[in-house]
Parts: structure tokens; C-alpha cells; sequence
């Protein structure tokens, strides 16, 4: 397969910026005014910026389905949402492309098991490229199996975790990959992930599904649930 980087430059006449000092360059060459940013509010303490879409706010799991079909069959008190042992995944009824996601999460305080065993659950984009969840505090796995990984492609740059039972931040900036009308990948998925204020993934490209066994690969698809 040959890539092709396509690009645009703009060329002016050696002479022509010459004749024109630095300090005295036409602001039209280098300023853009068109278009304007958008304004959003930025968000406070727990408040969220005016321009998110908030999938969970304590109180139910409205924005949520189970995997299996129905309802999201896992438990809300307390402005927590827990994981209901044997009731499946959970995804949300809005379908994305790119987004960038911040969730808050916080595995078991009592530790059981070891390795995959503890604390494993992941943030799936599209339901198929996963940012692992691990309780990845003194507990030793596959490096690129940790809490942080691109599941089995891309190990965390370090490891910022938190003691079981704590708090802990992802912010993912994900970039849905590109399919061509007739399904060939134009462009491969990115992500940038920030653990704990820490940046351990920086804009890797993602090589397709992140299966637990096999080889990663591309299938076209459009927007799909987290």
C-alpha cells in the first residue's frame, strides 16, 4: 500500500519579502480572523464546560444500555455508578466519532486476585479500541495489559496509578479512524490519554481492534457507542 501525504504550500517571491522588513509585515499575511472560535464556558469544580455532553450526572443510567439489550442493569447510589457482577457491559445510546472523554473511576479497596484479576475493566470507543482499567497499584501484569495500555498495542509511558479504592481521572482525547465510501481505512484511529493529570499516551495511532487474541485489524464502520 503506498501512503501519500498530501500538503499545500503557499510560495511568495524571495524578492517580494525582502522588500518588506519583519518589523513592518502586513498583518493580512499572517493573521487569521475567520472563523472565530467558538466561546464555552469552562467548567468549575464539579460543573462540567457548557459545551459537554454529560453521560452520567448521579442520578441514573438514563444515557446508558446494556450490551445484552434493555435497560444499563448496573447499580446507581450515592452519585456512584457500580458494576453489578454478572450483569454485562454497559454502552451509551448516543453513538460518537471523536471526542474527548473524562470519567471518573475507582477500582475495589479490598484486593483480590492478581495481575488481569484485579479491578479489570476498560473504556471501549466504538465498542472495539479499549483503554484499559486495571488496578495497576503494586500489582504487576503485561505492560501493555495495565491500566493506561492501548489494550495490547501500546504500554502507558508510566504508570500513575492510585492505591484500590481511590479516585483516579482518565481524560481521552480519542480521533475516530477514516473509511473511504467502499470501507478502505484513509485514516487510523489516534489517542492521547491522560491518567491522573499524567500524559501516558501521546497521539499513538491506534492499529485497529484491540482483540485479546490475535492480530489487530480495521473494519469500516461510522459512529459508534463508548
Amino acid at each position: 500500500m503506498k501512503h501519500v501525504t498530501l500538503f499545500a504550500l503557499i510560495l511568495l517571491p524571495v524578492t517580494a519579502c525582502a522588500q518588506i522588513p519583519r518589523g513592518e509585515w502586513a498583518p493580512e499575511l499572517t493573521e487569521v480572523w475567520e472563523p472565530e472560535p467558538a466561546v464555552v464556558t469552562p467548567g468549575e469544580g464539579t460543573l462540567p464546560p457548557s459545551d459537554a455532553i454529560v453521560l452520567f450526572d448521579g442520578s441514573d443510567l438514563s444515557s446508558w444500555e446494556s450490551v445484552r439489550g434493555g435497560d444499563a442493569r448496573w447499580n446507581v447510589a450515592d452519585g456512584v455508578v457500580t458494576v453489578a457482577p454478572g450483569s454485562g457491559d454497559i454502552r451509551t445510546r448516543q453513538t460518537f466519532g471523536s471526542v474527548q472523554l473524562h470519567l471518573e473511576f475507582r477500582t475495589p479497596s479490598a484486593v483480590t486476585g492478581e495481575g488481569q484479576g484485579r479491578g479489570n475493566s476498560g473504556v471501549f470507543f466504538h465498542e472495539q479500541y479499549e483503554v484499559q482499567v486495571l488496578d495497576s497499584y503494586e500489582n504487576r501484569s503485561y505492560s501493555n495489559g495495565q491500566l493506561g495500555s492501548v489494550y495490547k498495542q501500546y504500554p502507558p509511558l508510566v504508570n500513575p496509578a492510585r492505591p484500590p479504592g481511590t479516585w483516579q481521572t482518565y481524560d481521552i482525547f480519542f480521533d475516530s479512524p477514516v473509511f473511504d465510501d467502499e470501507g478502505k481505512l484513509l485514516k487510523p484511529a489516534y489517542v492521547t490519554v491522560v491518567l491522573n493529570g499524567v500524559l501516558i499516551q501521546n497521539h499513538v495511532e491506534i492499529r485497529g481492534d484491540t482483540v485479546y487474541r490475535g492480530l489487530p485489524e480495521y473494519e469500516a464502520h461510522g459512529p459508534g457507542s463508548i
